[in-house]
């Protein structure tokens, strides 16, 4: 078997063609390594069943001549980050639309099957917690720039899930909640690489808002185990799965966490968002998943605690210095 991934030169990308390859696959990236690394994939490129192309997905001519000589498409490829989404709305936009088209109408003419991934931020606002995948969608205005994102991926959804119902497009949904691993990096806001890499080197750990919203944390093992579930499951198309942890913890608590298990001398620090991120930004006070559709389907659940995960993340950063 042949997967082709969008976005593989990213975080969770690379860790996904490398367990293609460790289960005997092969496996081709696309990435126009704007927000991906080679780097990450560094240790890859001399093996002989997996290829790398840099380009970019809405590249039509391209896509098709990968999309041909694959078996599935995992299409992760997207603007991803709050930093980002709010420094570049219109990139965040065409990339997320744009791309999404050209992948899905590629793996529609050669008829493979593709899994889409996609965000909790879909939930927007919503307050019915734990999230299920048939909840409402609680947008906030147009004049926020975040939503732009959250409407994006959105869009996505209902795109791949119009090809499943019009075209029979074996579709895979899978709404991703916060995912943190080895490679993640912290330049697009990512807060737990931040809060780790500032208690290593003892400086001040940066909170925005209040530090009282809470999270889940899902270990990219973990994540890539539930997509190559989905992927490998008959039954699993057409229908939108969350994939995450129900592991709960406030972002000010994480920081206590990370400062704990690093023995850093760093003081927490509280920056309102407009600071941050030179506008108005709103946020979601909980983001928690309900994981019993995925459960049900294929049996899948996170296995990696908070602190294993965190473990494993400072320990990489330490190797890293």
């Amino acid at each position: 078997m042949k997967g082709l991934i969008t976005g593989g030169a990213g975080f969770i990308g690379s860790h996904l063609a490398e367990r293609l390859l460790r289960d005997g696959h092969k496996a081709a990236v696309i990435d126009n390594l704007s927000t991906g690394s080679l780097k990450n994939i560094e240790g890859l490129r001399k093996h002989s069943s997996f290829d790398f192309v840099e380009g970019d997905i809405r590249n039509a001519e391209l896509m098709e001549a990968l999309t041909e000589q694959c078996d599935m498409v995992f299409h992760l490829a997207a603007a991803v980050g709050v930093k980002l989404i709010a420094d570049r709305p219109v990139h965040t936009i065409e990339t997320n639309i744009g791309g999404t088209e050209v992948v899905l109408e590629t793996a529609n003419k050669f008829g493979k099957k593709i899994l889409i991934a996609s965000s909790s931020e879909v939930y927007g606002k919503n307050e019915t917690v734990p999230f299920c995948e048939d909840d409402d969608i609680v947008l906030g205005s147009t004049r926020m720039s975040r939503w732009s994102y959250a409407c994006s991926k959105a869009i996505d959804e209902f795109l791949g899930l119009a090809f499943h119902q019009q075209y029979k497009l074996d579709v895979v949904i899978g709404r991703f909640f916060n995912t943190i691993g080895p490679r993640q990096t912290g330049q697009y806001g990512m807060v737990v690489p931040s809060f780790v890499q500032r208690a290593l080197r003892n400086e001040p750990v940066l909170i925005y808002g209040t530090g009282q919203q809470r999270r889940c944390f899902c270990y990219v093992e973990d994540l890539i185990d539930a997509v190559t579930g989905l992927m490998n499951c008959k039954e699993a198309a057409g229908k939108v799965y969350n994939i995450g942890s129900s592991e709960e913890i406030t972002i000010e608590g994480l920081a206590d966490k990370i400062i704990e298990m690093t023995n850093s001398k760093s003081k927490k620090e509280f920056v309102p968002y407009e600071k941050a991120y030179g506008r108005p930004i709103e946020d979601m006070m909980r983001r928690v998943p309900n994981l019993e559709r995925i459960k049900k389907m294929t049996g899948w659940e996170p296995t990696t605690s908070l602190d294993e995960a965190l473990r494993a993340i400072i320990e990489n950063f330490k190797q890293a210095k």
